[in-house]
């Protein structure tokens, strides 16, 4: 079932009480909350991106990293009513171009944490621009989506012209190859890095090939890397469709290094593929580990460890709820807010070009243990 419209909003008591989840204040209270400053603090976010369905791991963990952030808010702010409302895309370029429909008809609704996809992202960023109406990813990393000249994205993470070459490095000069196969989803992300990664290791890739999304036999690619035999196969796509891949390629007998991009780093990848196959797997990534406080938090509230872009979804609630709290509750505002941001944050000093990207953006090498788990190498650019 799509969860279209959940309201969803944190309280301390609930947490103590090991739930995450609480009855929600809405903006249209007759009783108006407002900040030690004076000025009004409530205020109504919208959350685009997969909650159920095969990706959904990825926009829970944006979601619950953001929980994080409204715990924190919470504390310091405890008459301010900051609701968050869930839209789930199922990661459906389609669906999110529908529900960018409703969230952008609600009126009560100042920002968007999102869209978590890049095929969502854009086909629903003529539509927030439209309506003055700012959003920010934690996880959609296609360069073309600062190139349409919206107003209204934001990334707070390297794009795939940031990790692409640094990946593409790596391969070169660490794993030294004589051939690289160059395998991608056709998705906008997928593609596009597969592409870069490609385009940077210029004769190096010996073959290529295009794969979909939900695509669970992949026996062709299969026969055609095994003919081809390189050293590497780069994979440009996300988790589900990874896992069953580098599962299938193992039991065809290529045993040759697996390296792929952030839309692969994910426990569903080891989970698909079986922790014997995904052993060894390369991994990139525009995002940091998450350590120290931010961890524990983490745990205590949503009862397991962060994932992928849990730290940058925290980084991406906070901008919108210090913009709250600095008194910017309407769209025009918030915007300004969030186009003139400047601060230190938990990933990175976090400040927007003109196009919405980030000025900071580094890249990580992860590396899949052969228990399963994902650890960090190095960082690579």
């Amino acid at each position: 079932m799509i969860r279209t419209s959940r309201s969803w909003r944190f309280a301390a008591a609930a947490v103590a009480a090991g739930l995450s989840l609480a009855a929600c204040g809405t903006t249209n209270d007759s009783n108006s909350s407002s900040s030690s400053s004076g000025k009004s603090c409530d205020a109504t976010i919208a959350f685009l991106g997969p909650t159920t369905g095969p990706y959904a791991n990825l926009g829970i963990n944006i979601i619950d990293g953001a929980k994080v952030a409204q715990e924190d808010f919470k504390k310091s702010n405890p008459d301010c009513k900051f609701d968050v409302k869930t839209f789930d895309s199922q990661g459906d370029p389609d669906k999110a171009k529908n529900l960018a429909v409703q969230i952008v008809n609600d009126d009560n609704i100042i920002g968007v944490l999102g869209p978590t996809f890049s095929g969502e992202s854009d086909s629903t960023g003529k539509a927030f621009n439209e309506a003055g109406l700012v959003t920010v990813s934690a996880s959609a990393t296609n360069p073309l989506l600062t190139t349409h000249g919206w107003t209204t994205f934001h990334r707070i993470l390297g794009n795939d012209n940031t990790q692409g070459p640094p990946a593409a490095d790596y391969i070169k000069n660490e794993l030294k190859p004589q051939k690289v196969f160059v395998v991608d989803d056709s998705s906008e992300y997928g593609k596009g890095l597969g592409d870069i990664v490609k385009n940077k290791l210029g004769s190096l890739v010996s073959d290529s090939d295009e794969v979909q999304q939900g695509q669970t036999d992949f026996s062709a690619t299969v026969t055609k890397v095994k003919a081809d035999n390189p050293d590497v196969l780069f994979y440009g796509g996300y988790y589900p469709e990874a896992g069953l891949f580098i599962k299938q390629l193992r039991a065809g007998g290529w045993t040759g290094q697996f390296v792929s991009g952030d839309g692969t780093k994910d426990p569903g990848f080891v989970e698909a593929a079986g922790a014997k196959a995904a052993a060894g797997t390369i991994l990139t990534c525009p995002c940091v580990d998450s350590t120290g406080d931010f961890l524990a938090k983490y745990k205590q509230i949503n009862g397991q460890d962060p994932g992928t872009y849990s730290p940058e979804g925290y980084d991406a609630m906070n901008i919108f709820m210090q913009g709250v709290k600095a008194g910017n509750t309407d769209r025009s505002k918030m915007l300004d807010w969030v186009n003139n941001y400047d601060q230190d944050a938990l990933t990175k000093h976090i400040k927007f070009t003109s196009e919405g990207e980030v000025t900071e953006t580094p890249i990580y090498a992860y590396k899949v243990n052969p228990n399963g788990d994902i650890v960090g190498i190095k960082q690579i650019n």
